[in-house]
C-alpha cells in the first residue's frame, strides 16, 4: 500500500470549501447590494431629511460586512453565519425603503439579493423563513395604510401583485439551486469512487479518512486502520485473463464489506491494494476485524474460466496512539505490518 497524500489538519472539507465559495458570493452580493443603495443616495433624489438617516444606515451595514468578513470573528464558515448575513441584508433593505418611499421605493426589489443568497446557499426550508419575514416587512413598509384596507380584495389583490414576483424568483431560484447541488455531488461521488468494485478510491478515502482521524486526535478516541493485499490477482490476471481479475476484485471487495460496520470505511488504494479505517476501534478490535476479513476472503470461492478460484488477503494492522501519531505514520505502520504477513507466508494478519 503506497502512502497516500493526505491533506494535513489545516486542510479544509469539502463542506468547509464549498462554504467558503458560497460566503465569497453572498460577499460581493452584499458590496452590491450597498452600490445600489449609495447610487440611489447620491443620485435618486432622497429626501434632505432622510439623508442623514440612510448615511447611518450604510455605515452600519458597512461596519457589519467588515466584521463578518475581515475582523476574524468566524473561524470556520458555516450555514448559520451566511443566514444572519441574509437577515442583516434584510434589515439594511427595510430601513432604506422605508426612507426611500416604503412600498413605492425604487429599492423594494433589492429584496430579492437576499432571496437569490438564501436559495443560492441555504434550504430551501431557510429560503421560505427568508421570504416569509420579506413579508412581514412588506406588512411593516405598509404602515397604517394596510391597518385600514387589508379587508379590501382591492388593496390585497395590489400586495399580492407587488409579493408574487418575490415568491416567483424563491421558487424558480430554489429549484435551479437543488439541480446544481444534485449534478454536483453526482459528479463528486463518481470522482471520489472506484469506477471497478464501487469503493472510495484513494482521492475519496484521503478526504474522509482526514476528517475522521482529526476528530479522534481532536477527542481522544481510538482508532485504526487495515492494509490490504489480494495475495493472488497477478497469477489470476496472467493465466485467466484482466477480466477474471476484475471480478476476484469485485467479489473481494464485498467478502471485506461484509464485516464491516457502516461506520467503518473501505477504500481501493490502487491495484489490488485495499485500506480500511476503523473510527472508534482500538487495536484488539481491529486485529478482530481484520482476522474476520481474512476469514472471509479465503473461505470464500469463484467460479472463473471455467475453474474455482479462491484468493486470500494479507493484512497490515495499525492503530492510533500507539502505532503512529499521525494519518501518515498509521498508514506507514499499517503498510509495513501488510508486507510483514506476506513474507511470513500470506493469509494472515500482522500488528
Amino acid at each position: 500500500m503506497k502512502n497516500s497524500n493526505t491533506a494535513g489538519n489545516s486542510h479544509l472539507s469539502i463542506e468547509e470549501e464549498e462554504l467558503r465559495g458560497i460566503s465569497r458570493s453572498i460577499a460581493e452580493i452584499e458590496w452590491l447590494l450597498l452600490s445600489v443603495v449609495l447610487l440611489y443616495y447620491v443620485f435618486g433624489g432622497t429626501a434632505p431629511g432622510d439623508k442623514a438617516v440612510i448615511t447611518l444606515a450604510m455605515v452600519l451595514y458597512v461596519a457589519c460586512i467588515m466584521g463578518f468578513r475581515y475582523a476574524n470573528f468566524f473561524k470556520h464558515e458555516s450555514r448559520w453565519k451566511l443566514a444572519v448575513e441574509t437577515w442583516i441584508m434584510t434589515g439594511f433593505i427595510t430601513w432604506a425603503v422605508w426612507h426611500t418611499g416604503r412600498l413605492e421605493s425604487p429599492l423594494l426589489n433589492s429584496y430579492l439579493l437576499v432571496i437569490i443568497s438564501s436559495a443560492l446557499a441555504l434550504s430551501k426550508l431557510t429560503t421560505l423563513l427568508e421570504l416569509a419575514l420579506i413579508a412581514a416587512c412588506f406588512v411593516f413598509l405598509g404602515g397604517d395604510s394596510m391597518a385600514y384596507e387589508t379587508i379590501s380584495l382591492k388593496y390585497a389583490a395590489g400586495i399580492f401583485a407587488l409579493f408574487a414576483p418575490f415568491v416567483l424568483v424563491a421558487y424558480t431560484t430554489t429549484m435551479f439551486a437543488s439541480d446544481i447541488r444534485y449534478g454536483l455531488n453526482k459528479a463528486r461521488l463518481l470522482s471520489e469512487t472506484d469506477e471497478l468494485t464501487g469503493a472510495i478510491n484513494r482521492r475519496g478515502f484521503a478526504i474522509i479518512a482526514d476528517r475522521l482521524f482529526g476528530q479522534a486526535v481532536r477527542y481522544n478516541r481510538p482508532i485504526s486502520l487495515l492494509g490490504i493485499d489480494c495475495d493472488n490477482l497477478k497469477q489470476v490476471n496472467d493465466n485467466l485473463g484482466h477480466s477474471a481479475g476484475d471480478t476476484l476484485l469485485i467479489s473481494l471487495v464485498r467478502s471485506i464489506q461484509g464485516q464491516l460496520r457502516h461506520t467503518d470505511i473501505l477504500a481501493r488504494h490502487g491495484g489490488d491494494e485495499f485500506v480500511v479505517l476503523l473510527p472508534e476501534t482500538a487495536a484488539e478490535g481491529a486485529f478482530e476485524v481484520a482476522e474476520k476479513i481474512r476469514a472471509a476472503v479465503a473461505a470464500s470461492s469463484l467460479a472463473l474460466g471455467g475453474r474455482l478460484v479462491r484468493t486470500t488477503v494479507s493484512v497490515g494492522v495499525a492503530s492510533y496512539p500507539n502505532d503512529g501519531a499521525t494519518l501518515d505514520l498509521l498508514q506507514a505502520h499499517a503498510d509495513h505490518s501488510m508486507y510483514q504477513a506476506k513474507l511470513a507466508g500470506r493469509n494472515r494478519v500482522a500488528p
